[in-house]
């Protein structure tokens, strides 16, 4: 069990687990310290002194080792300096005030001091609005300066570190933030300090600069503009956009995000997507997202906006007249982009009318993660731990799941890689490496049965690196079979939901040209997907976002709406169940797939009666309200903009077989 601490701030007495530092004890009772460099997943540095504080500590008789009383009170020792609560660790009677005059002349006057290298252009920073040099100054900083304007640091300004981020030297403050984040939790220390005294400033150390797919984090953690994004820079003020609770669609790690929105006159008067941001779930991404996610395009251009016949009436009859002349010997083809509402409908359509309903994946085994699913947090996995990632380079294929994989392996987790080629999680595992065709044989080793048979959990990633769909399947069986418990099989799928239609039912399908060939096919999903169906297939009734050659070139088109257009939910790989929103108006006449689905099965004469309860009669009984459940005691009050998770965590299914 672990040991409290009870202590006084500020007259308040609170009770926080021992070790604590004095900052977070304060959080806990309602009391914000001011700070800049401190970040609770960063080991503390008191770098930027702005959290100054009095403490005082209960003097002890060193003969009896009793606190010393005074007039019935313990008696309390004060520095005589201002101490950091951001590397103060609490201890037992500790007394800490943060409001006296002391306490106030000391942050007033690390404002001030920060304020002489600082320039004045919070009209046009980017960060202005959400910047915490410009919060904390108002509530804590002098009302006129004692330095002279010109004698202000100044510097070159707009300096690429990279293709996606700029730095704004004059701005930076040096709390380290940027510097901490690339080497202590991404593992990539493409960043550092260079220079000295006022020319100090961030630098990129690695070739091309800034090599990271997490940089964009840095803006993010940035308390000032000195960090920002190529994309957004200068792209809107942080009041004028609205904020949507998201889920990206770039991978199948289901990071939650905020759409942040608004009109602008250069797209013509539309609504667009200005940013995507973190939101906030420890049991998905933390505080973090990666920079595919970041700057995907939500505002493509080549969008289907409307259908072909171009009347809706017209689209909808003619695709379910090819439909229904087809009958049972149709075939339902999707991939894994669609979500789970549009997923539910075209697999009840098909199973009405007894056609084949097929998922496109070039990773197999989606039968055995719906029965080995994952259990338990990742975020919490360590030295009980055993994690293989076989047949998959993590770093391309779903970043945020080789970050926190790396991370387990901080924390003590057995860490071991088996692939063919070389990637960026070898560093931190022990490393098998197998020819092509060797997958499978490879998991047999002493190594990886020595650390599965002692560990507490486990977890497997795998993939299809230099594989077909039938060796991908291979190696997923390989992979299920080494689970001690049945639990922990994570497939690495191209899309946002191949688990989804997995869950779903959808059957894959190995060989695509020889299962489409001269049939009618309804398919739904991305251009490629499309694009094939198109080459082999008689009759194509295509659902899809895209206009293309391959989507002209279907019998019907059936526009529909993207994800930051629609309402839904996403099955993540982890089968973590998760909820979006609209962010935008739909482009054009764009429907959302699960209603074209439900118009075009109306007009076959099959009514889908899609009710929430028998959507989620396919994920366990799950309702939209559990998809909404929050933990407040998780949330972080930080400095920086990932947004707190106010929409929900979403929800775990449940482990199909029982564990031994």
């Amino acid at each position: 069990m672990t040991k409290e601490v009870t202590l006084t701030i500020d007259g308040k007495e609170v009770t926080v687990s021992a070790g604590s530092l004095v900052v977070d004890a304060a959080k806990k009772a309602g009391i914000d310290i001011p700070t800049f460099c401190y970040h609770p997943k960063m080991e503390p540095v008191g770098m930027c002194r702005m959290c100054l504080v009095e403490i005082g500590r209960p003097a002890i008789d060193r003969a009896t080792g009793e606190a010393v009383m005074e007039d019935g009170e313990p008696k309390i020792n004060w520095g005589w300096k201002l101490e950091t609560s951001c590397t103060n660790p609490v201890s037992e009677g500790m007394v800490v005030k943060t409001a006296t005059e002391k306490a106030k002349q000391g942050q007033n006057g690390m404002l001030e001091f920060l304020l002489t290298s600082h320039p004045l252009d919070c009209p046009v920073c980017d960060k202005g609005g959400e910047c915490l040099l410009q919060d904390l100054t108002l509530a804590h900083g002098p009302d006129k300066s004692r330095f002279i304007f010109d004698e202000k640091h100044h510097a070159q300004k707009h300096v690429p570190l990279g293709d996606a981020i700029w730095l704004d030297r004059e701005r930076c403050i040096q709390c380290g933030l940027c510097v901490r984040f690339q080497s202590e939790i991404a593992g990539e220390p493409v960043l550092d300090f260079d220079f000295r005294g006022r020319k100090t400033e961030i630098v990129t150390t690695s070739e091309p600069g800034f090599d990271s797919v997490f940089s964009g984090n840095t803006t993010d953690i940035c308390p000032v503009g000195a960090l920002t994004t190529k994309q957004f820079r200068f792209g809107a003020r942080p009041w004028e956009l609205d904020a949507t609770a998201s889920i990206c669609a770039e991978c199948p790690v289901g990071c939650n995000t905020v759409l942040n929105t608004r009109r602008e006159a250069k797209s013509g008067g539309k609504i667009v997507v200005k940013r995507v941001m973190p939101r906030q779930n420890e049991q998905v991404n933390e505080t973090w997202i990666c920079d595919k996610g970041r700057f995907a395009d939500l505002n493509a251009d080549n969008r289907l906006l409307e259908p072909s016949p171009a009347e809706w009436t017209d689209a909808i009859g003619a695709a379910a007249e090819k439909l229904s002349a087809a009958k049972g010997d149709a075939v339902y083809l999707v991939d894994g982009s669609l979500a789970n509402e549009e997923l539910y409908n075209i697999k009840s359509l098909a199973d009405e009318v007894g056609a084949k309903a097929l998922c496109y994946s070039e990773v197999g085994g989606g039968e055995l993660t719906t029965k080995v699913g994952m259990k338990g947090d990742m975020g919490k996995m360590g030295a009980e731990s055993a994690i293989l990632v076989a047949g998959v380079d993590l770093y391309t294929a779903a970043p945020i799941w080789w970050l926190r994989v790396k991370q387990a392996a901080d924390r003590g987790a057995t860490l071991i890689v088996a692939t063919q080629e070389a990637n960026r999680l070898d560093a931190f595992a022990t490393v098998i490496r197998y020819k092509a065709g060797g997958a499978v044989k490879a998991l047999d080793s002493k190594e990886i049965k020595e650390a599965f048979s002692k560990a507490e959990n486990t977890v497997i990633f795998y993939g299809n690196e230099g594989m077909d769909l039938k060796a991908s399947q291979k190696l997923a069986k390989a992979c299920a079979d080494m689970l001690p418990k049945k639990e922990g099989l994570i497939g690495v799928w191209a899309d946002a939901n191949t688990q989804g239609a997995w869950e779903m039912g959808f059957e894959p399908v190995e060989d695509l040209a020889k299962v489409l060939k001269g049939k009618t096919v309804y398919v739904a999903g991305q251009d490629a997907l499309v694009a094939a169906a198109v080459e082999v297939a008689d009759i194509i009734v295509a659902q899809t976002a895209q206009a293309t050659e391959a989507s002209e070139k279907a019998s019907v088109t059936l526009a529909s709406r993207i994800v930051a257009e629609m309402d839904g939910t996403f099955t993540s790989a982890e089968r973590r169940v998760q909820r979006f929103f609209p962010a935008v108006p739909p482009r054009g006449d764009a429907l959302p797939g699960y209603v074209i689905t439900a118009q075009v099965a109306e007009k076959m004469g099959v009514t889908l009666d899609m009710e929430a309860e028998d959507l989620f009669s396919a994920f366990s009984d799950l309702s939209y309200a559990d998809l909404a459940e929050v933990n407040a005691e998780e949330s972080l009050s930080i400095a920086g903009t990932c947004y707190e998770n106010k929409q929900g965590l979403g929800a775990q299914l449940p482990v199909a077989v029982p564990t031994n």
